[in-house]
């Protein structure tokens, strides 16, 4: 994957003040030539997320909160795969989108009704209704300071919210290149090569103002600055939070896209994503 340069190998060099932590290059095909991040040794505070934001920006570095989640797999456990990792800047949303629709959408339709035997409907597969418009509402305030406030309320009851959590600091350009850049697998039942999901996350930078907040094993917890503020705008992405991560709606009752677009979109200021 075309990168910067990546300045964790001379991270003691850096002058970043940091906590205890550890340097990651595990994958899952042995030792990577170079870290790949690296992530604290112990839980994170409200007020880490800001600061080392601040700070490993000026060197190359974005924060994000790493979970060991129920079955305590961090970081140098997550079956990392960067050598098959592309560049999320070679791939178009809507083409990714369109062909997860196609493939994964057997039995959705748009409005979240499922087709009988197989029949198609209108907005059934090969129906691929097109990305959502942005929203019309104005962002309450800036992308990061919404990413920052989000990662403080789980830092400060992390147990609660994820059992668990750190920080760490990864070389990437932008918060929704973070996953292809330490080539995450944590959506490998759904999608080998990660950065096909990054240019979506890219997508819904520039539409919803998202920052990825959170990684664990499968999981993944997406900050919102400007979320849907009406029913028919949370429709419309709920096609596409579909296409992305079927199992938030396949495996989670009560399996219709308009309650998912009710209650997981609406106004919604973070969205999670689990992949089985």
């Amino acid at each position: 994957m075309a990168t910067l340069p990546n300045p964790l190998p001379n991270l003691a060099a850096s002058g970043l003040d940091l906590p205890p932590g550890s340097l990651v290059d595990a994958t899952l095909d042995g030792p990577w030539h170079e870290p790949l991040l690296w992530y604290a040794d112990g839980p994170a505070a409200p007020r880490d997320w800001p600061d080392l934001r601040a700070a490993g920006r000026r060197v190359g570095l974005l924060p994000v909160l790493v979970t060991g989640g129920r079955r305590d797999q961090w970081p140098e456990d997550w079956d990392l795969c960067p050598e098959g990792t592309s560049y999320p800047g070679d791939h178009d949303a809507e083409e990714v989108l369109a062909g997860y629709w196609t493939e994964y959408a057997d039995d959705e339709t748009v409005d979240g009704t499922a087709s009988e035997e197989g029949e198609e409907q209108s907005g059934g597969p090969g129906s691929w209704p097109g990305l959502a418009p942005a929203p019309a509402r104005e962002a309450a305030e800036d992308a990061d300071t919404a990413a920052a406030g989000l990662a403080g309320v789980i830092a400060a009851d992390a147990d609660e919210w994820l059992g668990g959590a750190r920080m760490a600091l990864v070389p990437a350009r932008r918060s929704a290149d973070i996953p292809a850049a330490i080539g995450w697998s944590g959506p490998m039942n759904h999608e080998n090569d990660v950065a096909r999901l990054c240019a979506v996350l890219r997508s819904w930078e520039d539409r919803y103002d998202a920052r990825v907040v959170v990684l664990g094993f499968d999981t993944m917890i997406v900050s919102v600055g400007r979320p849907p503020a009406t029913i028919e705008e949370a429709r419309a992405l709920a096609a596409e939070h579909y296409a992305f991560c079927p199992d938030n709606i396949d495996q989670s009752p009560p399996h219709d896209l308009d309650v998912y677009a009710e209650k997981a979109l609406l106004d919604q200021e973070a969205w999670s994503f689990w992949w089985d």
